[in-house]
């Protein structure tokens, strides 16, 4: 039997590394997605090192085009994902002002745009099996935004509302789309340790159906 796929865009060091270790120990095939994956492949040999199923691909999570190729790359030589961990993210600091409304329009593709496409490419393989989970990681300045980071601020306000509308569309199709907030500083060793709030990730995708949550807030 073929192992489920979970698939992660915008994969690293910090929480994408800490959701791709309980996934995997879950037994799905973990397909990781990031813009340069040679620069992650000391933490992907320690995925695979440790028994976990990896394949390391290529996409910048701002491009259609690369995205698009790469999902369908992931579907074609492993799996359809039954889970999508949607983590990418430009943090880019500056007040309001200072920004361009280029550098806002290029952000916004990878925090929330992206975001939307991944899960458009995801879903036709979730509804002909009438299950998937689907999770965005959201940030406190969703809730509580901060003028030094206006960008992300605004993507990840923009994020949570894609999250709860597309979870409103989707409610009645056994597909689980949510968002775990993190209202923290990552940091391992701290309650905010990547492996720490992979658990979240997790306990929301086990929610059965008929009680599944759109947010989470880990604080």
């Amino acid at each position: 039997m073929n192992k489920p796929v979970c698939l992660i865009v915008g994969y690293g060091s910090g929480v994408g590394h800490g959701v791709a270790k309980a996934f995997g120990s879950e037994g799905y095939h973990l397909a990781l997605l990031a813009r340069n994956p040679q620069r992650h492949a000391p933490l992907t040999a320690e995925l695979a090192s440790a028994g976990h199923t990896v394949a390391a691909l290529a996409a910048d999570a701002g491009d259609e085009g690369s995205l698009t190729a790469a999902i369908a790359k992931v579907g074609r030589e492993i799996g359809e994902p039954d889970v999508l961990i949607y983590n990418a993210v430009v943090p880019t600091f500056a007040e309001p002002t200072t920004l361009t409304t280029e550098q806002l329009v290029a952000d916004f593709r990878v925090n929330v745009t992206g975001a939307l496409l991944a899960a458009r490419l995801v879903l036709p393989g979730m509804k002909a099996r009438g299950r998937g989970t689907i999770l965005f990681t959201g940030g406190g300045w969703a809730l509580q935004p901060w003028a030094g980071a206006a960008s992300p601020s605004i993507g990840k306000a923009g994020l949570r509302s894609l999250a709860h509308t597309l979870a409103q569309e989707l409610a009645d199709t056994g597909i689980h789309v949510g968002t775990v907030i993190i209202a923290g500083q990552v940091q391992a060793g701290t309650h905010f340790d990547p492996d720490k709030i992979a658990e979240a990730y997790l306990q929301f995708h086990r929610q059965p159906p008929g009680k599944f949550e759109v947010e989470i807030i880990y604080q």
